[in-house]
């Protein structure tokens, strides 16, 4: 028997014990006649002592161990002198009579420890050692009872969970495929899933009312820190359900996950249209932990000989509550953010209502006081506030003003990350249009289905057709997505139409679909959440790969294993592939 308890579980409780534990030398601490070593498994640490009065040999074994040398103990349970209390051992250690080393280490390259001296780049490398760290571990830990949760809430709802194929077709819409090619069909290749998308809408139309599946999904796209070449869905469908069905399942699925993981009642969730997000907030995934929306000045701001606002499409803004007393320094700096090549605003104007009751502006000469305070009407300021506006091309400015208020709200310690703000956004539009390939693209995906007081409207204003679509945002963040689905043949060859695919092309890429709805495709519907960002925003994190244990760097690259890596000649030949690199 390597051990009879973990390192983590012996208290005051267990004075007396003999026991036997397992693990890794944390560290290792020589005060003259005793050594004390700190032993780490998953489940914590417990202090060993060795006494040289006690056991002169054994204590000299002790002093020769390394960091991270596996090592075997028994002894008896006693209670510590100096007490712990921040860990729940702290009460005890084990005065050691018996040591074995199971294996010897090299001396690491970083600490094991919360606060290592690892960088990124070095810790990706040896990522098994990385693991080894609590606050990593607590993060796997963390993701799979996020996952257990998940599969509990949904089982209890009647879903059942269905394995689909990894080996798929490579279909046109979404990002770039991967794909694989097949020896024994030589020329052709399968593609690895974007998302099981087509596969759900079978299971819907074989009677699987209701599926779900913590599924792997694959994309080949350019990297940031909420984004991996392999990323991890919850990825649900359900039949016989209409839009509100939909989002009060998959609410429910939210607050049982907070509420079981994090103990924290979420009551309503708010709803908001694509719409209103874009007019008031800049963006698809609003952030609602604090307020600043936005606020349109065309109508008050025009016709002063002011050029800049004159000739925009757009003049829009901010309150900034209680900065009116940032300094130049503060403002040039909000000027230069706003015009990084990034954002891409040309300028900032400026508004502050001082505390006196003064107004004063970077534009004042264009503009009387009395106009002015038209400005501070419009946006409810109060005397502290700054009013910062930007203009210019709507689509363009509301972008900019959007990453400006994202800036202030950290500035201002408006995002905490322990305050969660969830919402759905509704009613996106069902298409949008590509200039570069002169056609409509599908927003979400081809099997969205479009709100059928629109349906008519494809003919005459694509742009104008509003999705049965839904996102679910958390903190600024896109967390899940999902869409009511197209079940009808011939509405689905409608919209491959708009989609500028010839019924040949249509045939090649989703025939085995559209054949699946002549023989009775229910209504339905679903959603999926990035089960990786959610994990992230539940531990507090900035990037999703620390809540993946063996994540790809910025470029795609396991630097741990060296993949993607070259392969021989040999196998490339077997594949009838040649290289042009």
């Amino acid at each position: 028997m390597h051990r009879s308890h973990t390192c983590g579980e012996l208290t005051i409780k267990d004075l007396g014990t003999d026991v036997t534990l397992s693990g890794w030398v944390a560290k290792s601490r020589d005060l003259g006649g005793m050594t004390f070593i700190d032993l780490r498994d998953r489940y914590g640490i417990t202090q060993l002592v060795f006494n040289m009065e006690d056991n002169e040999q054994l204590c000299t074994e002790a002093r020769k161990l390394g960091r991270e040398f596996v090592i075997k103990v028994s002894g008896k349970v006693i209670e510590r002198s100096s007490k712990n209390l921040k860990i729940p051992t702290g009460e005890i250690e084990i005065k050691v009579s018996m040591l074995e080393i199971l294996n010897a280490a090299k001396t690491v390259p970083f600490l094991i420890e919360d606060e290592t001296d690892g960088g990124d780049d070095l810790r990706m490398k040896y990522r098994y050692l990385d693991l080894r760290r609590s606050v990593v571990r607590k993060n796997m830990e963390l993701r799979h009872k996020m996952a257990h949760e998940t599969r509990n809430y949904l089982s209890h709802n009647n879903f059942i969970e269905v394995e689909t194929p990894v080996l798929i077709k490579s279909t046109p819409e979404g990002a770039r495929d991967f794909v694989v090619p097949s020896r024994m069909n030589p020329g052709e290749f399968y593609a690895l899933p974007q998302s099981p998308q087509t596969f759900k809408q079978l299971l819907m139309v074989s009677g699987f009312d209701r599926y779900f599946q913590i599924v792997k999904c694959f994309r080949d796209e350019d990297l940031r820190a909420d984004r991996q070449p392999e990323f991890t869905q919850i990825d649900c469908e359900m039949s016989f359900v209409e839009q509100e069905d939909i989002l009060n399942m998959f609410e429910g699925l939210f607050k049982h996950l907070f509420k079981s993981i994090k103990g924290i009642a979420i009551n309503d969730v708010p709803r908001m249209t694509y719409a209103d997000a874009m007019k008031y907030y800049g963006s698809d995934k609003p952030d609602i932990r604090f307020d600043m929306k936005f606020i349109e000045l065309n109508d008050i701001v025009k016709g002063k000989d002011f050029k800049v606002f004159d000739d925009a499409e757009l003049v829009v803004g901010i309150c900034a509550k209680g900065c009116a007393s940032y300094t130049r320094k503060q403002v040039d700096e909000l000027t230069e953010f706003v015009k990084k090549p990034q954002i891409g605003a040309t300028g900032l104007v400026y508004c502050r209502y001082n505390e006196d009751g003064t107004i004063k502006s970077s534009v004042d000469k264009f503009y009387s006081e009395e106009e002015l305070q038209k400005w501070v009407s419009a946006f409810g300021a109060e005397k502290g506030d700054l009013i910062l506006i930007l203009a210019g091309k709507a689509d363009k400015t509301r972008k900019a003003l959007n990453e400006l208020r994202l800036e202030m709200g950290n500035r201002l310690g408006l995002r905490d990350k322990n305050t969660f703000a969830p919402l759905w956004v509704l009613d996106f539009p069902l298409l949008e249009f590509d200039e570069d390939s002169g056609r409509w693209h599908a927003m979400h995906h081809p099997f969205t289905s479009p709100k059928p007081e629109d349906i008519a409207l494809l003919e005459t204003n694509p742009g104008a057709v509003r999705a049965n679509a839904y996102d679910m945002v958390l903190n600024g963040t896109e967390i899940g997505g999902g869409s009511i689905r197209i079940h009808d043949k011939e509405l689905q060859s409608l919209m491959f139409k708009h989609l500028g695919f010839t019924k040949e092309e249509a045939h090649k890429q989703f025939g085995f679909l559209m054949d699946a709805f002549e023989f009775g495709a229910p209504p339905h519907g679903g959603i999926a959440f990035g089960f990786d960002r959610l994990c992230s925003l539940f531990a507090g994190l900035d990037t999703i790969r620390d809540v993946i244990a063996f994540p790809k760097n910025n470029s795609g690259r396991d630097v741990m294993i060296d993949s993607p890596s070259t392969i021989a000649h040999e196998q490339l030949d077997e594949l009838k592939i040649k290289t042009t690199v």
